[in-house]
C-alpha cells in the first residue's frame, strides 16, 4: 500500500474568549489549504492564539494562511500570537506584511510654476556640478599625462581615431556636400535675379569654411560618436567593469575618457577641413551646372574671398566641438543607470547634449570672433 500523505489541517476550537487555532499536515500551494474565514466561521473571539502541531513540509500557502489571520485579528483589533511556529514561516510572514507604496496618482491640473521652476534649477546646477566634475578630473589627468604618471594607451587613442575619422568620412562627405549644393541652389536662384552669379562662390565658401564644414562635421559627430561613446561608457558601468578598474586602482578617466577626448580633438579639425573641400565642390557643381560658371573663375573667386583668418576660425570652433562632443558622451556614460535601459538613455541624452553644447558654443565663438575682427 501507498504511504498517504497527510493533507493540510487547520483546527480551531474555543477556549474561554480565546481562540485556538492548531496547525499541521503538509501545506503545499498546489493542495488543498484551509481558508481562514472559513475556519473562523461564526466565532467572534477577544484572542487568537495560533500554534503549530505535527507540521510538516510547507510552503508559502501556509504563510498565507498566517497573514490572512493576522490581518484579520489586526482590523477586528483582536489580540495575535503564534507558538512553535518555524522562524523562516515567521519572516516569510512578515514580508507579506509589507506592503510597497503606490506610486502617487499624477497631478492632472496645472502645474505649479514655482516648483517646477525649483525643480529645473536644482536639476541645471546639477548638470553643471557634474560638468565641472569631469573637465576637473581631465584636466588633472592632462597634468598627470605630461608628468607621465597617466594611465593612458596610445593604442585605445588610435582605435578610438579610426572610428571617429576614417570611419566617419563616408557620412561626413555626403552630408557637407549636400550642404554645399543646396547652399549653392538657393543662393544661385536670389543671385541670378541681380546678374551677380559669380558671388555665389563667395557665399558658399565663406559660410561653409567659417560655420557649415565644422558645424556639420560635429554634428554627425555627435549624432555618430558621442552615442558611441555613451553607449560603451554606460554598458561597461552597467557590468561593473568601471567599478573594477577603480578597484585596481585605474582611473577611468586616464584609462577611459581621455583617450576618447584625445581622439575627438586631433580628428575633429581634420574633418573640418575634409568637410570644407566637400562642401565647396558642392558648390562648384551646382555653379557649372545651373550657371555656367567655369570651374576654374569658381575656384579663383573662392579663393579671393577666403583667407588664413577664416580656416583658423573653423579650426578652433571644430577642436572645441570635438571636446564638446567627447565630453558629454563620456559624461551621459558614467551617469548611465546600471540596465539596458539606462544604456539607450544615456545615449539619447549624450546626442542631444552634444548638440546643444555645439549650437551654444557656436554662438559664443560668433560673438567673440566679431569682438576680435575675425
Amino acid at each position: 500500500m501507498s504511504e498517504v500523505t497527510p493533507t493540510a489541517r487547520a483546527e480551531a476550537a474555543l477556549e474561554g474568549d480565546a481562540l485556538v487555532v492548531q496547525v499541521g499536515g503538509e501545506w503545499r500551494i498546489t493542495e488543498h489549504c484551509p481558508g481562514w474565514l472559513e475556519l473562523l466561521r461564526d466565532h467572534r473571539p477577544r484572542h487568537i492564539r495560533l500554534a503549530a502541531r505535527e507540521l510538516g513540509t510547507w510552503d508559502s500557502s501556509l504563510a498565507l494562511f498566517v497573514h490572512e489571520a493576522r490581518t484579520w485579528a489586526e482590523t477586528h483589533s483582536v489580540p495575535f500570537q503564534t507558538e512553535g511556529l518555524p522562524a523562516g514561516l515567521e519572516k516569510l510572514t512578515a514580508l507579506l506584511g509589507t506592503k510597497p507604496a503606490r506610486p502617487g496618482t499624477p497631478h492632472r491640473g496645472l502645474l505649479n510654476l514655482p516648483a517646477a521652476l525649483g525643480l529645473a534649477t536644482v536639476a541645471l546646477w546639477r548638470e553643471l556640478k557634474d560638468i565641472a566634475w569631469l573637465v576637473g578630473e581631465c584636466a588633472f589627468s592632462v597634468g598627470r599625462f605630461f608628468r607621465g604618471q597617466a594611465q593612458f594607451r596610445w593604442q585605445d587613442c588610435f582605435a578610438e581615431m579610426q572610428q571617429c575619422g576614417a570611419m566617419a568620412l563616408p557620412i561626413v562627405s555626403l552630408i557637407s556636400f549636400l550642404v554645399g549644393v543646396i547652399m549653392a541652389y538657393q543662393g544661385a536662384v536670389q543671385l541670378r535675379q541681380f546678374g551677380a552669379d559669380i558671388y555665389v562662390a563667395d557665399m558658399v565658401g565663406l559660410s561653409v569654411v567659417r560655420e557649415m564644414g565644422p558645424m556639420m562635421a560635429a554634428v554627425v559627430l555627435a549624432g555618430r560618436t558621442g552615442a558611441a561613446f555613451a553607449a560603451t561608457l554606460g554598458n561597461m558601468k552597467a557590468n561593473e567593469e568601471i567599478d573594477a578598474l577603480e578597484t585596481l586602482g585605474v582611473s577611468p578617466v586616464d584609462f577611459l575618457v581621455m583617450p576618447r577626448l584625445t581622439a575627438l580633438l586631433l580628428m575633429m579639425p581634420l574633418l573640418a577641413l575634409y568637410s570644407n573641400c566637400l562642401g565647396i565642390l558642392g558648390g562648384l557643381v551646382i555653379s557649372a551646372g545651373i550657371l555656367d560658371i567655369p570651374s576654374s573663375l569658381y575656384w579663383a573667386e573662392t579663393k579671393t574671398i577666403i583667407d588664413l583668418s577664416d580656416l583658423s576660425t573653423g579650426v578652433i570652433k571644430a577642436a572645441s566641438f570635438g571636446v564638446l562632443i567627447g565630453l558629454s558622451g563620456c559624461l551621459r556614460g558614467m551617469q548611465a543607470d546600471r540596465s539596458a535601459a539606462g544604456v539607450g538613455t544615456a545615449a539619447t541624452r549624450a546626442v542631444v547634449t552634444g548638440i546643444l553644447l555645439i549650437i551654444v558654443a557656436d554662438s559664443l565663438f560668433a560673438v567673440a570672433f566679431n569682438i576680435l575682427g575675425w
